[in-house]
C-alpha cells in the first residue's frame, strides 16, 4: 500500500503553521505533531492533500513535546502581539495527529497555552477516530473543545476504497468506537467520485449515502460537515462533486434532526 513521496504534495513543513483561514473553523493556527518530511497515517486516502501514505508508524523525526510546545507558544505570542483574533488551534498536520505517542500531553499543554494567549480560541482535533480505544487518546480528545471525526463511507467496501485503512481497521469498529465516545462530537465527511487503484469510487451513490446516513443517525453528532475536493488530491483523476449534490445529502442529514453544513 505504501507509495513513493510525491514532491508536489502539500506537506506542512513546520510543526506549527498559519494562522490560515479554515472553511470550517475560521482563523486557525495549525499544529502538526508529525514529521515534516513525510506523511504518517493509518489511512491512505486517495483524496488526501498530503499525498500518499508512506508509513502508518510514527517513526523517524517525530517532534518532541518540548519542541512542539516551544513552537506553539512562540506562534501564539506572535499572534497576540499582532492583534490577531484566533478562532481555533487545530491539530491535524501530515497525517493522523493521534499517532503521536504523547498526544494527550501535547493536547493538555496546548489548552493551557490557549488559556494564556488566546482564550477565545477553540482547541480542535481532526481525526479519523481509529485510536479511540487508546485511553490516552480518549483522554486527550476529552480536553479538546472540538472533535471532528472522519466518516467518509457507509459500507465496508466503499470504506476500503475511500480511506484505504492499514491493518485490521474496519468501518464497523470505527463507528462503534465513535458511538462509545461519550462527549459531544462532530462528523466530517468527504464526498467525491472517480477511479483509483483500478476501482471505481463514488460515495455519493444512493445506496452508499443511505448506508452512511444509518451510521450518522446512530452516532447522532452535534453537527455534520460535508465537503468535496478543494486542494490537489493524491490521486489526480478524482472528481469534485457539486454544491447541489452536497446540499441534497445535507438535507437528508437535517431530516434526522442533525445540523449539517456544506463546503464546496
Amino acid at each position: 500500500m505504501a507509495h513513493d513521496i510525491d514532491p508536489t504534495t502539500q506537506l506542512h513543513l513546520t510543526y506549527v503553521y498559519g494562522p490560515v483561514p479554515s472553511r470550517r473553523l475560521g482563523l486557525s493556527l495549525g499544529v502538526n505533531p508529525l514529521p515534516v518530511e513525510t506523511k504518517v497515517c493509518n489511512f491512505d486516502c486517495p483524496y488526501c492533500e498530503c499525498g500518499w501514505t508512506v508509513s502508518d508508524r510514527p517513526t523517524g523525526r517525530l517532534p518532541s513535546v518540548e519542541v512542539l510546545v516551544s513552537e506553539l507558544e512562540t506562534k501564539l505570542a506572535a499572534c497576540r502581539e499582532r492583534g490577531l483574533h484566533l478562532d481555533a488551534i487545530t491539530f491535524a498536520g501530515n497525517g493522523e495527529p493521534t499517532l503521536h505517542p504523547n498526544f494527550r500531553q501535547i493536547l493538555e499543554t496546548a489548552c493551557r497555552l490557549r488559556d494564556t494567549y488566546a482564550p477565545q480560541a477553540k482547541v480542535a482535533v481532526l481525526t479519523n477516530a481509529t485510536r479511540l480505544r487508546q485511553p490516552d487518546v480518549r483522554a486527550g480528545l476529552m480536553r479538546a473543545d472540538i472533535r471532528q471525526f472522519k466518516l467518509d463511507a457507509g459500507t465496508e467496501t466503499m470504506f476500503r476504497r475511500v480511506d484505504r485503512p492499514f491493518g485490521k481497521l474496519t468501518l464497523a469498529r470505527i463507528v462503534d468506537d465513535i458511538c462509545a465516545f461519550d462527549a459531544p462530537k462532530m462528523l466530517q465527511s468527504m464526498f467525491f467520485r472517480g477511479r483509483s487503484g483500478g476501482a471505481l469510487i463514488d460515495n455519493t451513490a444512493p445506496e452508499e449515502v443511505a448506508a452512511w446516513l444509518q451510521h450518522v443517525a446512530r452516532i447522532h453528532p452535534t453537527e455534520v460537515h460535508l465537503y468535496s475536493l478543494d486542494r490537489t488530491a493524491a490521486e489526480p483523476t478524482l472528481e469534485k462533486v457539486t454544491q447541489a449534490e452536497l446540499e441534497a445529502i445535507a438535507e437528508q442529514v437535517r431530516a434526522l434532526g442533525i445540523p449539517a453544513v456544506t463546503y464546496s
